[in-house]
Order: C-alpha cells, then structure tokens, then sequence
C-alpha cells in the first residue's frame, strides 16, 4: 500500500511538471511571435528615420552635355541654371530635356525620366474600345480615307515608302452631330495597332496663364515616346476657334492654347509617328491656320446617311434585338434625315415599346412607333434652337 501511495505522489508530481512545462513552452512561443513583432516594426522605423534623415533631392532638367563632359542644368521652380558633373553609370542615360534629381551639393543622384501631368496620363487609352469599322452604317468612302490618313501609315507605312509620297498627317472630321465621328475615331482606336490618346478640346482650355500650352506641349510629348501614336481631340472647336482681339485675359489664354497646338502639329520638332484626328460639329469656326496642309491635310465632312445607309445602320443596331416580320426597308424610307444616332434611338425606342407592352419580340408597329417619337423630338429640339 505504501509502496503504491509513493507511485501514485510520484506520478502526480511529474503529471503536474509537465504541465508546467508545457505552459513554459507555450508562453515562449507567444514571447517569441512578440519579439519577431518587434523586430519588424524596429526595422520599420530605422527605415523611416534614415528616410527623414536623408537630404531633400531637386529636380532638375538637363539643358545640354558640354564636350568636356559637364551637364548644364536647369532648375526647376526657380528657373537657376548651374554646371555639374554626373556619374560614370548614369551618363549613358542623359540627354537634353531628360528630368534628374539633385542633392544639395547640385550633383546628379538619378535620372527620374519625364512626369507628366495626371491630366494628360488619363488621356491614354489603355482598354481599346469594342466599336469596329463593322459597326458603321455606310460611309465607305470616308472610312477609306480615315484609314489610308491615320491607320495605314503606321501599320504598312511601306506602301507609301514605295510610291514615295508622304502620308497625311493629320484628318479633320465635322459634319452634323450624331452622324459618326466619334464612333470612327473608336473604330480606329480599335483596328490600329498604336497608342490611342483621346481628349476633349474644352479640356486643355484652363483659367491660368500657360496651363493650357503646357497639357498640349505634354500631350505631344506622351505621343512621341511611343512607337505609334494616334492622338484624337474631340469637340476642337472649343479651343481651335478663329483668334479675335477682344482684350480678355480668357481669350488670350485660349489664343496661347491654341499657337502652342498649331507649333506641336507642324513646328521644328518632328512629330515621329503621330497622326492627329479631330472632330467638330463647327468648322466654319476653326481658325484658318489650324486648316491649312501640313496641319489637317484631310477635311472629311460626314454627310447625313442616305436610304441604304440607314438600312445599314438600322440593322446593326438592331441585331442584338428579337424581332418579328420588321420591314426595314420601310422604316429607313420613313426615317429621312436622320442620323446616326436617332437611328441608334429609333431602335432603342422601338425594344422600349415592346417592354411597355410586355411583348417578347419588337415588332413592325413599334419601329413605326419609335420613327414617330423621335422625329417629333427632333424636331422640337431643332425648334428650341432656332
């Protein structure tokens, strides 16, 4: 019995150290996750304090590289020029107009490249659109043109290399609202294989002196850096009107604007592979300098679409959609004078009708419904504004 008391007290006494070491261990473990913390966030902030201790760099712009190898700097801000030198390993990568970082001693730490203003990033189209020439109702011909002015010169420039003619470099596209310049410019941004910019003219028209001039300077800027580029400005009559002298500080700005963009289409410097296209409902307004060759050397007017056209467009616009027996033919025939887009809204319209009544297929009665509601604000429209 004695002999058994002991085992049992000896039992209970390893039983209860082996708990306490397994508490032990568990609580190492904890301390050890906790020091690795530490370790971390301690690394952290000697990152951070050598960060706070390290002098501010200023940028500069390289002006030009002297034969005896010194940089000639231009400073940013406040405009001082000064002679450096530069590194063995980055001088390769210097050039005039190249952005660099200066310490306090205005010795070259590192070429940063060019910035461009956030503005002028976001006018890089990087999702092609999915309009495609197939999308176009008719207008063959100026589709033709648009291609051979702006698409084939940077996709197969050898064709014109083999007849030795210069391609055009620049297409101007206006006619009524609605009848398609922008869904060519789309079509284009999608077949070309080239960086597609697009903007608005209202855009580069700003309240500060010189704004304006320096998005359209680093707008060209962008362009050249790519292979092939193909820059569309929509509405341009916002910024390319006629020049008038009526004193304002406003019409001043937008007259900077507008030399600045006329000196980057046909200057001294070379525009590489960047074709220019435009649009505009007004080009009765555009100042004469900006239409001249060299700068637009095609001016397409988009006509309204004829009889057959329209059937083209109505077709396209309506594939998507369940039809019954619809004479097209018909409906294009009542549908004279129409553009593109009321005919894109005699379709939409017409699948409203259809919803309205709870039908399952848009039928003929429905288009005719649709060519009545939209011709009749068409019309209104036109009567407003006139």
């Amino acid at each position: 019995m004695e002999e058994t008391a002991v085992n049992n007290s000896a039992s209970s006494s390893e039983l209860k150290y082996q708990i306490q070491l397994n508490e032990l261990e568990a609580t190492m473990l904890d301390l050890k996750v906790k020091v690795d913390d530490l370790t971390k966030e301690n690394g952290q902030l000697k990152r951070e304090n050598n960060q706070l201790k390290r002098m501010p760099l200023f940028v500069a712009v390289v002006v030009d590289i002297l034969e005896n190898g010194e940089i000639y700097l231009r400073q940013q801000g406040n405009n001082q020029e000064y002679l450096t030198h530069a590194p063995e390993d980055l001088r390769p990568l210097l050039k005039p107009g190249a952005k660099v970082a200066v310490n306090n001693a205005l010795s070259i730490v590192k070429v940063i490249g060019n910035i461009y203003d956030s503005r002028v990033r976001v006018m890089e189209l990087v999702d092609k659109p999915q309009e495609t020439y197939a999308d176009i109702g008719g207008l063959t011909d100026v589709i033709r043109e648009v291609r051979e002015a702006v698409e084939y010169p940077l996709t197969n420039p050898q064709i014109y290399a083999n007849v030795g003619v210069e391609p055009p470099k620049g297409v101007l596209l206006f006619g009524a609202p609605g009848t398609g310049k922008t869904l060519i410019a789309k079509a284009v941004a999608h077949e070309a294989r080239a960086k597609f910019i697009r903007m608005s003219g209202s855009e580069l028209v700003h309240k500060f002196i010189g704004e304006g001039a320096g998005l359209v300077r680093e707008l060209f800027q962008l362009a050249r850096e790519h292979d092939k580029a193909i820059i569309f400005i929509d509405e341009i009559d916002a910024v390319g009107s006629m020049r008038t002298n009526d004193g304002t500080s406003g019409s001043a700005e937008v007259q900077r604007t507008l030399m600045q963009l006329l000196a980057e289409m046909d200057g001294f410097d070379n525009r590489g592979n960047v074709r220019i296209m435009a649009a505009t409902n007004r080009a009765d307004m555009l100042d004469p300098a900006l239409l001249r060759p060299g700068r637009f050397d095609r001016l397409i007017e988009i006509p309204l679409p004829d009889k057959d056209a329209r059937l083209q467009i109505l077709k396209i616009h309506s594939r998507k959609m369940h039809l019954a027996d619809v004479d097209f033919e018909s409906i294009a025939a009542k549908a004279e004078n129409s553009t593109g887009a009321e005919l894109e809204s005699i379709c939409r319209e017409a699948g409203m009708m259809a919803v309205r009544r709870e039908g399952e297929r848009v039928e003929m009665a429905d288009f005719a419904a649709a060519v009545r509601k939209v011709k009749n604000e068409a019309v209104a429209e036109n009567r407003m504004y006139t």
